[in-house]
């Protein structure tokens, strides 16, 4: 395993150790989107590491104001990843805390910063890692699987504002023989969660997720794909509760060709059943 503390790109013809930042609710609520995440990591040549100590990426005690306990959240993490040469996170939003926020939680102590700092410079979302920094134009053929129907995409704001991750998954997934993507209107649009802001504010949210909906079901989609699992399971509840017959994914599921988990919200096809041949380490 190459080692790069500095952040610089490994040696040409070295593997990159990638150390996967698995996020809260992939871990609980969407395994199947991690392991997904790690197939195509190697897939684009990369040694995954699932480092054991990682936690939260500190972001709702950051947005909540607690800097205290986001600052030794964003620690833990900055230790747990030492000797990765990226940090890949499949959400726009735990990647953007990370890479835009953790240097300004030291900005009281030069040395913390420096070294969040060069943290934050080796992280990256992982269909923008896999475009801007593996260099991947077109998912490789043995994982390739189309859905059946055309599918959509939601921006999430995070990944959007923050990070520019917008042409990445569309140039990826029109790259799967025989899956159509068409766009909703308003794709950039917020779809109202927000973390604790639909929690705060949950009437504006219903609507700004009403919104959504409206676009995704008049774009006609068999499935709506994004890359932030909280943008995805506020959108499924929606169109589950109106009675749309539009499923929800995330984006890397469908790169990786992982059709037969069910989709967000749907039945498990068996309580006991356990995703099969995950490539990832843990270290």
């Amino acid at each position: 395993m190459s080692v790069n503390a500095a952040g610089a790109a490994p040696a040409p013809g070295v593997r990159p150790s990638v150390g996967l930042f698995v996020t809260c609710l992939v871990d609980v609520v969407r395994p199947s989107i991690g392991f997904a995440a790690a197939r195509l990591l190697e897939a684009a040549g990369c040694d995954v590491i699932v480092p054991t100590r990682q936690t939260c990426c500190g972001q709702p005690a950051f947005n909540s104001g607690d800097r205290a306990d986001a600052r030794a959240i964003a620690e833990q993490t900055i230790t747990a990843f030492e000797g990765c040469d990226y940090v890949v996170a499949p959400s726009g939003s735990c990647a953007g805390m990370l890479k835009k926020h953790y240097p300004e939680l030291f900005a009281d102590d030069a040395a913390a910063h420096a070294r969040a700092t060069a943290f934050a410079g080796r992280v990256h979302e992982l269909v923008s890692f896999l475009v801007d920094v593996r260099g991947m134009r077109a998912i490789p053929a043995d994982l390739q699987a189309a859905p059946e129907g055309p599918v959509t995409y939601h921006d999430s704001c995070s990944g959007l504002r923050e990070l520019g991750v917008k042409a990445q998954p569309r140039q990826l997934l029109t790259s799967i023989k025989g899956l159509e993507l068409v766009e909703m209107a308003d794709s950039e649009i917020c779809c109202g969660f927000g973390g604790t802001f639909s929690v705060k504010f949950p009437d504006i949210s219903n609507a700004m997720v009403g919104k959504k909906a409206d676009n995704i079901a008049a774009a006609a989609p068999a499935l709506v794909l994004a890359g932030d699992l909280g943008c995805l399971l506020n959108i499924a509840g929606k169109l589950s509760r109106e009675g749309r017959a539009v499923a929800a994914r995330h984006v890397a599921e469908v790169l990786a060709g992982d059709l037969a988990t069910p989709p967000i919200g749907a039945p498990a096809a068996s309580a006991t059943a356990a995703p099969q041949g995950s490539p990832s380490r843990r270290g």
